[in-house]
């Protein structure tokens, strides 16, 4: 193991709201190995008995916990929570919310809860993220994004509205917090993540037998890595928006 993934003692925490079982366990993987306490907030907080093992075989901790990201006082609690832990160093918004209607069959409701979902969510989150980092002048809020937060796709009206507000979002509170010392960074993730349901998608479209080829899929851990250099780079130095896509994905 190299010097800069060795386990150390807890330096702060980190909160990732929207930890799913791909890139948000990256993340979550990532800053437990760099000494991080972390805690995770998704709908099914039991799902994540399996990363929690993990992480603590390896030495690291991980505190799981059911939330709901719509929810104002679950997203006030849940990061206070992190920070009586550890002072708050890190908080990721990471959730998705993709979905694909044509237009005359997005629904009002579908419209709504995936604005919800996706930009409301992020919203709460860098508000309250903020509330606690502002008094300690230093900490940083990360949105991930996708390619619908820069182009709205045929049949993603409601995925790609959300995304692009919470992009706006995440530029207002870099204009306003960056002065004060906290690094605010959209990353647009510009490609398909290697997960179970983009393989599953790919094998209805090509068929079973054709897998993805070399620089097709982003792995997991690539992207966390991600997360991590952001969240080390000096003040003098700091990334707004970062765009993430393998080398053989066409832009």
């Amino acid at each position: 193991m190299s010097s800069e993934t060795t386990l150390t003692s807890p330096q702060g925490a980190v909160a990732i709201i929207g930890a799913g079982d791909y890139i948000g366990a990256a993340i979550a993987r990532r800053f437990a190995a760099g000494g991080y306490v972390v805690f995770g907030g998704r709908r099914n907080g039991e799902a994540f008995a399996p990363l929690a093992a993990e992480i603590a075989a390896s030495g690291g901790r991980f505190e799981g916990r059911t939330l709901d990201a719509r929810q104002e006082d679950q997203v006030a609690a849940f990061l206070a929570e992190a920070d009586a832990a550890a002072p708050l160093e890190v908080c990721v918004f990471n959730v998705g919310a993709n979905v694909n209607f044509p237009i005359l069959e997005t629904t009002e409701r579908v419209f709504r809860k995936v604005w919800e979902m996706a930009c409301y969510g992020g919203f709460l989150t860098g508000r309250e993220a903020a509330r606690l980092m502002l008094p300690r002048g230093e900490g940083s809020i990360f949105f991930t994004g996708a390619t619908a937060s820069l182009r709205g796709g045929s049949g993603f009206s409601a995925f790609a509205s959300a995304k692009f507000g919470l992009r706006a979002v995440a530029q207002s509170l870099a204009r306003e917090l960056g002065p004060k010392g906290l690094h605010v960074a959209h990353l647009v993730i510009d490609s398909g993540v290697d997960t179970a349901w983009v393989r599953q998608m790919r094998a209805q479209r090509a068929g079973a037998d054709a897998p993805p080829g070399p620089g097709e899929l982003m792995a997991p851990a690539s992207i966390a890595a991600a997360y991590w250099d952001l969240h080390r780079q000096p003040r003098d130095a700091w990334t707004h928006e970062l765009d993430l896509r393998p080398f053989g994905e066409r832009w």
